[in-house]
């Protein structure tokens, strides 16, 4: 493993300074309840193009996802984009 030294330029020179004299943000996150979504799921079978799932796949191992939750996110906001459209 190729473990590089990182360098941090930026960085004030006096961190314990600039700790203690730093500004305190809100916390603007909501709580770890409100991030579960509480939407019911439905399981059905579908059939989808191969190049369609080895796209997802690919990108839910880099980020360590499920690719069904990454195709439901798309689905969702596809909905949400035309149901808007349908509303206005």
């Amino acid at each position: 493993m190729n473990r590089r030294k990182k360098i941090y330029a930026d960085a004030p020179r006096n961190i314990s300074k600039a700790i203690s004299e730093g500004e305190i943000v809100a916390d603007f996150l909501p709580p770890p309840d409100k991030l579960v979504r509480k939407e019911p799921k439905v399981k059905i079978t579908i059939t989808l193009n191969s190049g369609s799932i080895e796209f997802f796949k690919k990108y839910a191992r880099k980020n360590n996802v499920k690719y069904q939750t990454m195709i439901n996110e798309v689905l969702d906001k596809y909905v949400q984009k035309y149901t808007e459209r349908a509303i206005g």
